[in-house]
């Protein structure tokens, strides 16, 4: 490899567009180029960041030392293959791929030749995550809700795998990957032709539990995290990336005080301020140098992906909910 390392971009949409305009700030990187298969929307991308776009995927490919891919769910394992098979490190948009078959081959490829494969579990790299983490203990309950606006992007597959699988994969993340012993589920489409809401409960074989909502059909956007754990309770925004942790006095006894203030002490959760994104496609460049591990590796990127598809045919095998 270069000095310089040379990153492209594959799928400029929104996100990845995002992807193009970090990585062409960066020190000790290259934007190699862009390629998405809107000419006319790679050639805008590539010229609002100083880059070429770049005539079809294997011209990329060519110039480059790793990719990130920001395609449709539906194309990731057919890009990724190919990258992979061309010797390049991929970091791969959310969710890895459609199917656990497709998610198998891309980790049993990347694992043939060496090359790191990272997910874009972005919510890993959160403000409030980050600030949290000093005080994380024996974490036992979980209470997720993502809402947003509707907006047709992401509708090509159901809300699970849009939106919920970001508070599924940080669950499994922070749970150390325990067995998922049981799931139920219930969802329902509104205006795609897919679930736009859904809500489930995980239980896991340590005796932890998860209760996930996710809906794309709110009128405001909210990203909440509630966790417990013996020595106190973090209620975290995501959207704005703070939090507080509600740790237990040492001296608080069962029963005793009759305030909540009395047996708690409040903490502040803060950090540096830093985009998440940026840090994520931060982690990945040094990865691929060497200089760190890969966080949510492929493997966990299917484990996401596995317990996002279980809520899904938990979904499937509920009553039907009339709208």
């Amino acid at each position: 490899m270069s000095a310089s390392l040379r990153v492209g971009v594959i799928g400029v949409g929104r996100l990845g567009s995002l992807h193009a305009r970090h990585l062409a700030g960066f020190d000790g990187v290259t934007l190699s180029g862009v390629y998405d298969i809107d000419t006319g929307r790679s050639a805008v991308v590539a010229r609002e960041v100083g880059t070429t776009a770049a005539s079809d995927l294997d011209a990329l490919l060519a110039g480059c030392d790793a990719v990130t891919v920001a395609v449709p769910t539906s194309v990731h394992a057919e890009v990724g293959l190919r990258a992979l098979g061309a010797g390049k490190p991929v970091l791969m948009e959310k969710p890895l791929a459609a199917t656990l078959g497709e998610a198998d081959a891309l980790c049993a490829l990347a694992e043939r030749q060496g090359r790191q494969l990272q997910v874009g579990h972005v919510e890993r790299f959160n403000q409030a995550i980050r600030a949290a983490r000093p005080h994380f203990g024996d974490l036992r309950y979980f209470e997720c809700t993502r809402l947003a606006p509707f907006q047709s992007r992401g509708t090509d597959v159901a809300v699970v795998l849009d939106m919920m699988i970001h508070d599924l994969d940080l669950i499994l993340h922070l749970t150390g990957g325990t067995a998922v012993t049981e799931v139920r589920a219930s969802g329902v489409a509104v205006l795609s032709p897919h679930e736009d809401v859904a809500t489930a409960r995980v239980e896991f074989a340590d005796g932890a539990v998860a209760s996930v909502t996710a809906s794309r059909i709110a009128r405001t956007r909210v990203r909440a995290l509630r966790m417990f754990q013996t020595d106190g309770y973090f209620s975290l925004d995501l959207l704005q990336g703070r939090g507080e942790f509600m740790r237990l006095r040492p001296e608080a006894r069962f029963g005793q005080p009759a305030r909540l203030e009395d047996a708690v002490e409040i903490v502040e959760l803060s950090t540096p301020p830093a985009d998440a994104l940026a840090l994520e496609l931060g982690s990945f460049v040094n990865a691929v140098r060497g200089d760190e591990e890969v966080v949510a590796t492929g493997r966990e990127g299917r484990a996401a992906l596995a317990l996002a598809l279980r809520v899904s045919e938990a979904i499937g095998a509920s009553p039907a909910v009339a709208v």
